[in-house]
């Protein structure tokens, strides 16, 4: 199922003896758009820190509760790899963090979470990859938080569109699927969903996405009402709409690649 991630901020975030604090922010990927952070905000327990929490350690979510349990204790989150508020994630930060948990990395591999399409396959694999300052250097972090992107300028390929509203994340890959569009200033009180399969390009310095669509392709998609649920059939309708295939189907091609 599909999840709006400006509703997840704010979810409490629970270790297995407490809790740790609430879902301040998520970081993003801008290669595979997956959701790789929650930022938490921890301000009445560890003031002066940025604590991060990857979708690796997280139990099945609270959704009605709103809760995000994790397989961690208070104690491990403490002990973690720290990072000030103002500093930004760094590859070398990332290698400090999944080795401290003793996960595999999950920006070698094919797949979106390195060598496995969702993240809990990396924690309970338990095993480290062993890079080296060397392959650190080759991979280079590619972050991007959540909260900066909103209200970034849409441009098809004849035009502006609108403004990014919000993103629709798969609760288990935790793959960013759409951007929620907003597009008031062209055709008032309508948005649309552009799948992150279709963009063409993001200019970070001119806060800007292109998509590989046309304003009239835009134009006539089918509206997206956020107060419904974003199910399989309406994902259908939109995808057969633009003639594109579905993600869903290069998702079955992968899991039936041999590793």
């Amino acid at each position: 199922m599909l999840r709006n991630l400006s509703e997840l901020r704010r979810y409490v975030i629970e270790a297995r003896d407490g809790e740790i604090g609430r879902c301040h922010d998520f970081l993003f990927d801008d290669r595979h758009w997956t959701v790789r952070y929650m930022v938490a905000d921890t301000r009445k327990w560890l003031p002066g820190r940025k604590v991060l929490i990857s979708p690796i350690s997280l139990e099945s979510p609270d959704w009605q509760g709103k809760r995000f349990p994790v397989k961690l204790t208070r104690e491990q989150v403490k002990e973690s790899p720290p990072l000030e508020q103002d500093q930004p994630v760094s590859r070398q930060y990332e290698g400090r963090f999944f080795d401290y948990y003793n996960w595999p990395y999950y920006w070698i591999g094919p797949y979106p979470w390195g060598t496995h399409v969702e993240p809990l396959e990396l924690y309970a694999e338990k095993l480290k990859q062993g890079a080296g300052d060397e392959a650190m250097e080759r991979h280079k972090s590619h972050l991007r938080s959540i909260k900066e992107v909103d209200g970034y300028h849409i441009q098809a390929n004849d035009g502006e569109i609108g403004h990014v509203e919000d993103f629709l994340a798969d609760e288990k890959a935790w793959t960013i699927r759409y951007l929620v569009v907003d597009t008031r200033n062209w055709l008032p009180g309508r948005k649309v969903l552009i799948a992150s399969d279709w963009l063409d390009d993001v200019s970070w310095s001119h806060r800007k996405v292109s998509v590989v669509l046309s304003r009239e392709q835009v134009k006539d998609s089918p509206a997206y009402d956020p107060s419904a649920p974003v199910d399989r059939s309406y994902e259908e309708i939109v995808y057969n709409y633009y003639g594109i295939p579905p993600y869903w189907h290069k998702k079955i091609e992968e899991e039936m690649t041999p590793r």
